[in-house]
């Protein structure tokens, strides 16, 4: 799907994709999807109170998504693969801001050091290194220095065509927001409907000791996606709330 194709396919949104010319293209391919339900009380220890968690059916979410981050580059330069393509996984929980539904980083690993470096730099997300690697039916990831470990053995199972309103609460997402310091930052990204099949997971070891009251061994929900293009805008800044 060419650029123009992906910026004219809209019926699937919730809002109306910026009036602002995007910055960024980028590819995410082969995605694991790994959701658990949990509690409120322990998740609101992790998100800026300037984030309204969203709940599905009065009970929030957090999800480890393992995938391969592909081609990303600015809107008017190429492609350069040491940099522009790496692993990569991220922890989120899902929120609200501004009339908008988005996802928030608890933590982003990159399997390139100065892919993690740049990354960090322009967008202020935060991302950090580590050791990732995959093969067609396993994910491996380890972090020496946060003690973070992960080992997903899989096998891709048949397409989903009828999704759930889970399914496409929990994939479905068009803007991230995330804190620094001083800002809660925004980003809008487009991206066609997330196409997701079945997976089955023949081995799960998760170990993120920070999250270890809301990321156990069994997931509640679980999906693979061979990935969307994805087209991304420049980050809105909003000062943050002073705290007393």
């Amino acid at each position: 799907m060419s650029i123009k194709e992906l910026l004219n396919t809209t019926e699937h949104r919730p809002w109306k994709i910026p009036d602002k010319n995007w910055k960024f293209y980028q590819e995410w391919n082969n995605a694991i999807f790994i959701h658990w339900q949990v509690e409120l009380s322990e998740l609101q220890k992790y998100v800026p109170k300037e984030l309204e968690i969203d709940l599905f059916e009065g009970k929030p979410w957090v999800s480890l998504v393992a995938f391969t981050m592909e081609k990303i580059r600015p809107k008017h330069l190429p492609a350069f693969p040491p940099i522009s393509t790496f692993d990569e996984i991220n922890i989120r929980t899902y929120v609200k801001s501004n009339s908008k539904t988005g996802v928030y980083f608890l933590s982003i690993e990159g399997g390139t050091s100065l892919s993690c470096k740049i990354a960090k730099a322009i967008s202020e997300l935060p991302y950090r290194y580590s050791k990732i690697t995959r093969s067609e039916h396993q994910y491996q990831s380890i972090n020496p220095e946060f003690k973070d470990e992960l080992d997903i053995q899989f096998s891709i199972g048949e397409e989903i065509t009828e999704k759930s309103t889970l399914d496409k609460w929990l994939t479905e997402r068009y803007a991230l927001f995330q804190d620094t310091e001083r800002s809660i930052n925004e980003f809008e990204i487009h991206h066609i409907e997330w196409p997701i099949q079945k997976i089955e997971l023949t081995h799960l070891k998760v170990n993120y000791p920070r999250f270890d009251k809301l990321i156990k061994e069994k997931p509640d929900k679980i999906q693979y996606s061979k990935g969307v293009n994805v087209i991304a805008w420049g980050k809105n800044k909003k000062e943050r709330i002073a705290l007393s």
